[in-house]
């Protein structure tokens, strides 16, 4: 029995339906934990909370190179009246605290910035503020004596005891540098999602048959380059299946290889529309695959759909290039977050002033391909990254965002407020 849903069974989902709908497959499919060498963890998720078993700085410490002192013995001092005091030593970065002399009323001590405090003071004077002394000093301000004092407390950055991240937390580089701040050699986390991806279409070849190319009997399947690099981008364990003929047999034997090889997303590029070859449905059904949806009333990218097939869930991108990345970035993105247990998982989404104009007449959300910039007035700008044809690739490698087009909408004119979806995988320069 055929479980695919017909065209006509299934309304297409308007955009954030389809995005919580997709999302839904990732429920109960989080993968395992690991734990992970901390060189090793950059770009993974914690799987649980870390505490840090000591304090940041582990000291009172100065904030600046100068002299610790009693602040009640600069008070008033003036260039005019300064206050003199005896030397008794000098604290350094890496000095032991527990060896400092005691800073007694009426003397000081030479310290440098991030040297431990010694006992007895309690405020740092900047040594503009002074002579420079080496025995002695004079103290010509006591501005240093207000506030803080140039003083940073013990346990300012981490208690000790106190939780320094939360699960779901993406580990980046300063993650890195807090981590082996507190002795963690090790961490928690989350196992990089295994993605298995399986395209389809006569027509298309790797640059291995770019001849065929040339000579105008194929396309180069571009997919099957700018996918994976996308998917990795958010993290995933990216494994492509040899291109595979626009029959149902080989389709459906190509996804079993896929889930027998063990994956913990399976996306299929192709064969969700409509057309004579388009099998993936029936592939999936004869595998006992459960579709979630088919569909969605967006542009690019509307043939895509969801579901399960074997335990494993399934995300179908339409085969169109432009529209493979659109949904790729809208859609299998956040969904490979999920899996792999990152509590940030949806792309940023902001206002932005437009500088061009389109037509949408179609009652869809269409996702423009935008470059934005910074307004005069700090409002982010969005201008089209060129033609919006979704033959069209080169504009989807020269955007940093997608902008969102609203169903009701039939023309964008120029100055109008829109929201744009942050590209994932492109980071926001300037020159």
């Amino acid at each position: 029995m055929n479980d695919a849903p017909t065209p006509a069974s299934t309304a297409p989902l308007p955009f954030d339906e389809a995005l919580d709908a997709i999302l839904r497959q990732a429920d109960g499919h989080t993968t395992e934990t690991e734990q992970l060498a901390l060189v090793q963890s950059l770009g993974r998720a914690l799987s649980a909370s870390v505490r840090s078993r000591v304090a940041l700085p582990p000291w009172d410490n100065a904030g600046m190179d100068g002299y610790a002192v009693q602040r009640a013995d600069v008070m008033g001092a003036t260039r005019a009246a300064p206050r003199v005091m005896p030397i008794l030593g000098i604290s350094a970065a890496g000095a032991d605290a527990t060896a400092l002399p005691w800073v007694q009323q009426g003397t000081a001590l030479r310290i440098m910035t991030g040297a431990p405090m010694p006992p007895g003071a309690d405020a740092v004077i900047r040594i503009e503020d002074t002579d420079g002394g080496i025995e002695r000093v004079s103290v010509f301000d006591d501005r240093d004596a207000q506030g803080r004092a140039n003083v940073r407390p013990r346990g300012e950055d981490v208690a000790a005891g106190s939780e320094l991240f939360a699960r779901g937390t993406t580990i980046g580089a300063s993650h890195l540098g807090v981590l082996a701040s507190i002795g963690a050699h090790t961490v928690p986390v989350y196992r990089t999602p295994r993605v298995t991806i399986v395209s389809s279409g006569d027509e298309l070849v790797l640059l291995d048959r770019f001849e065929e190319v040339e000579a105008g009997q194929r396309i180069v399947s571009s997919s099957s380059y700018a996918l994976p690099a996308l998917l990795r981008s958010a993290g995933a364990d990216v494994r492509t299946v040899p291109l595979v003929p626009d029959t149902l047999h080989a389709l459906t034997d190509a996804l079993a290889g896929a889930l027998d090889g063990g994956c913990d997303l399976l996306i299929t590029t192709g064969g969700v529309s409509v057309g004579a070859h388009d099998y993936t449905r029936e592939a999936l059904a004869a595998l006992g695959g459960r579709q979630t949806f088919w569909r969605a009333r967006i542009r690019p990218g509307g043939p895509i759909g969801t579901g399960m097939v074997r335990n494993v869930p399934w995300l179908g991108l339409p085969g169109n290039p432009v529209s493979t990345m659109v949904t790729g970035a809208l859609f299998a993105w956040p969904l490979i977050r999920l899996l792999g247990g990152h509590a940030g998982y949806r792309p940023l989404r902001i206002p932005v002033r437009f500088l061009d104009s389109a037509e949408t007449p179609a009652p869809l959300t269409h996702f423009l391909r935008v470059v934005l910039t910074a307004g005069a007035d700090g409002m982010p700008e969005a201008r089209l990254a060129g033609p919006q044809g979704s033959n069209l690739l080169r504009t989807m490698a020269l955007a940093n965002a997608l902008l969102m087009i609203p169903p009701d909408v039939s023309r964008a004119d120029v100055g109008t407020t829109f929201t744009a979806i942050l590209l994932p995988d492109v980071p926001l320069m300037t020159s």
